[in-house]
C-alpha cells in the first residue's frame, strides 16, 4: 500500500477545489492509503468516503504570510505534521504557502505540486499575482515534479519558472455519474423558456473569466435575435461592476444571475448552450461538465489550447445569432477520464 498526502486549502467553491474531489473519486485505494491535510473546515462539495481516505485539518497561517519569503516560513513557519513517511506529498493548490511548505516539511520520497493555470499568462495581468510569485518562486525547487491540468500551460510554465523538472499534463477527471444523477435531480421555482434558446455559463465573477467580454457580445446578439437569455451561475468580486454593465447595455431583460449553486447541473439541463471566454485558463473543467451533458459549446479561440479536442468558435456573435435548440446528447467522458487515470495512477506510484 502506497502513503499519499495531499495538502490543499479548504474545499469551499472554486475550481481548484472541484478539481480535487474528482481526484480524489478517482483513486484506486485498494493500492493506497491517502491523508487529505485541510486549513478550513468549510465544505461545499460532497466529499468522497472511503476507509482509506483520512481528512486532517491544520491551523491556517495569517494572510501576511504570503509576503514573506518561502525559505523563511520553510525554515521557520510553525506546523503539526505527522511523524510519518509518505511515499508522495502532494501540493495541490500552488497558491498557498501553507499547502507548499507542509507538502516540502513532511517526510516523503517524492514532493509533487499540482499547476492550475496559465501562470506565464496570469503574471503578466494580475499585478497582486506577480507580487505573490516574487515572495513564492523558490518553492518550486523543493519539488521533484510537476503536474499541469492541460498540455496548454506547460511551456508558460517553464518559462517563466525556469524547471527542467518532469511536468506530466493530468487534465480534470470529470465525475460523469455524480453530473447525471445531479443534473436529473428537480429544480424547485426555476425553469427556463423553451420557446428561447437558453445560455449559460459557470463561474468565479472575476477579471480572469472574461465575463464583461462574453456580455459585450451578447449586446451584439441582442441586435439580431430577442428569443435568447444568458444565465450566469457564480459569484465573486466582479458581480456588481456586471450588475451595472448589464444595466448599461439594456441587457437586464436578457440576463439573469444566478449565484453559486451547491448543484450546477439541474440548471445546465434546462439549458442549450454553454458559453465560456474567459481571458486565460489553465483547464476549465465547467467546458468537460457542460459537454457531458450535452449543451452547445461557445468558447473563444484562445481557450482552445487549454482544451485539445474541443473546437472554439471563431465569431462568437455570429455563432449565438444563428443558434437553434436541438437535441442533447450526453457524453461520459470515457475515453477523456481512462487517459486521466493512467496518467494519475504513474504520479501516484500506484501503476
Amino acid at each position: 500500500m502506497k502513503s499519499i498526502a495531499i495538502f490543499q486549502s479548504d474545499l469551499r467553491v472554486g475550481g481548484i477545489q472541484k478539481a480535487l474531489v474528482n481526484v480524489l473519486n478517482e483513486i484506486d485505494y485498494t493500492k493506497c492509503e491517502v491523508d487529505l491535510f485541510l486549513f478550513d473546515d468549510k465544505c461545499f462539495f460532497d466529499m468522497p468516503k472511503h476507509e482509506n481516505l483520512h481528512i486532517r485539518f491544520l491551523r491556517p497561517w495569517p494572510w501576511l504570510n504570503r509576503l514573506v519569503y518561502f525559505d523563511i516560513l520553510r525554515r521557520f513557519g510553525e506546523m503539526e505534521l505527522p511523524d510519518k513517511e509518505y511515499d508522495v506529498a502532494i501540493d495541490f493548490n500552488s497558491y498557498r504557502n501553507e499547502c507548499s511548505v507542509a507538502a516540502v516539511n513532511v517526510k516523503a520520497k517524492k514532493r509533487v505540486m499540482w499547476i492550475h493555470n496559465d501562470v506565464e499568462i496570469k503574471l503578466k495581468n494580475e499585478p497582486k499575482y506577480r507580487v505573490l510569485w516574487h515572495f513564492f518562486r523558490n518553492k518550486l525547487n523543493y519539488f521533484h515534479e510537476f503536474c499541469a491540468v492541460s498540455p496548454g500551460i506547460i511551456d508558460g510554465f517553464r518559462r517563466v519558472s525556469g524547471t527542467q523538472k518532469p511536468i506530466t499534463a493530468i487534465p480534470n477527471h470529470v465525475d460523469t455519474d455524480e453530473i447525471f444523477e445531479k443534473a436529473a435531480l428537480p429544480l424547485d421555482g426555476f425553469e427556463t423558456d423553451k420557446s428561447k434558446y437558453n445560455l449559460c455559463s459557470v463561474g468565479r465573477l472575476c477579471h480572469q473569466k472574461g465575463y464583461d467580454m462574453l456580455l459585450d457580445m451578447l449586446a451584439e446578439v441582442k441586435k439580431n435575435r430577442s428569443d435568447l437569455h444568458f444565465y450566469l451561475i457564480g459569484d465573486g468580486p466582479d458581480r456588481e461592476k456586471l450588475e451595472k454593465q448589464i444595466a448599461d447595455l439594456g441587457m437586464t431583460d436578457m440576463v439573469t444571475l444566478l449565484g453559486n449553486q451547491p448543484n450546477p447541473f439541474n440548471f445546465l439541463e434546462q439549458m442549450d448552450g454553454f458559453a465560456l471566454t474567459s481571458r486565460y485558463e489553465g483547464q476549465g473543467i465547467v467546458i468537460l461538465e457542460a459537454k457531458a451533458i450535452g449543451l452547445e459549446l461557445f468558447l473563444s479561440e484562445n481557450l482552445e489550447k487549454y482544451n485539445p479536442g474541443i473546437p472554439a468558435t471563431a465569431d462568437i456573435v455570429a455563432a449565438l445569432s444563428a443558434a437553434q435548440r436541438r437535441e442533447k446528447v450526453r457524453d461520459d467522458l470515457r475515453e477523456y477520464n481512462e487517459a486521466i487515470g493512467k496518467s494519475l495512477n504513474r504520479v501516484l506510484e500506484l501503476d
